[in-house]
């Protein structure tokens, strides 16, 4: 089973060389790697460039203007040729070199999954090895709960983007958890959970940069469950979905 592995990056010379190392350590060799640059002005390209050679013709990448994160996003999963496809951010790394094979496992021994997920760690900026905050998913529940899976720690078949559609860049914070809801709660794709913690995710993402994009993410959400015609509670849901998260801090 081929999997491909998507990082989007912009101006991340700083960090994309510790996600490079991740994905280049991984136990599990049929692996695609598809690198999706937004025209860097910095050394991200180079350094992606110096590291090509080492893949051994698994890395392809593009570097090239784009409509932000999540039309990157788009155009990884466009090129993606593997069965199933993973999203490793360019500030992201994987916990251990066998996480990508214990996903490929799951999938290998249940060919009617369509998704697998996992927990993730948020890790300071400075110190990699320092967790602050313990993403433990748990059972899949309905997203009006609050609970939905943490994006970084899922890979689905490709099949299903095929089917359900990729990205909708109509959201700007919250496209992550549109498109998991669509595929996970509308069309009741079948999802297997694994419990432990496969990525690590420096803090800081786009969402969490102000009170603003939080609040904006909230209402975003809300516009997702409307498109998706599922009915929640628009004034309890940002609270069920924000008491879980608070409890994760260490």
């Amino acid at each position: 089973m081929k999997i491909s592995l998507i990082t989007v990056c912009y101006n991340s010379a700083a960090t994309i060389e510790d996600t490079i190392n991740s994905v280049l350590s991984q136990s599990y060799e049929n692996i695609e790697y598809i690198v999706v640059d937004g025209n860097s002005t910095d050394k991200t390209v180079k350094i992606i460039q110096e590291y090509e050679p080492k893949f051994n013709g698994r890395l392809r990448w593009i570097s090239e203007p784009d409509n932000g994160l999540y039309d990157a996003m788009n155009k990884g999963i466009e090129m993606a040729t593997g069965e199933v496809v993973g999203i490793i951010n360019s500030d992201d790394l994987f916990c251990d070199t066998d996480a990508v094979h214990k996903i490929a496992n799951r999938f290998t021994s249940d060919k009617t999954l369509d998704a697998v997920y996992a927990d993730l760690y948020y890790v300071s900026n400075l110190d990699i090895s320092k967790i602050i905050r313990k993403w433990i998913t748990g059972k899949q529940k309905p997203f009006k709960t609050g609970w939905h899976p943490a994006h970084p720690a899922l890979y689905i078949k490709k099949a299903i983007y095929d089917k359900y559609g990729l990205f909708d860049l109509n959201y700007k914070l919250a496209a992550d958890f549109e498109i998991m809801l669509r595929f996970i709660d509308k069309y009741k794709i079948k999802i297997d959970y694994m419990e432990e913690s496969i990525v690590k995710m420096r803090l800081g993402g786009e969402t969490n940069k102000s009170i603003k994009n939080i609040v904006n993410q909230n209402i975003e959400c809300v516009r997702a469950f409307r498109k998706n015609d599922i009915k929640v509670n628009v004034f309890l849901y940002p609270l069920k979905r924000l008491l879980p998260k608070l409890q994760q801090y260490k």
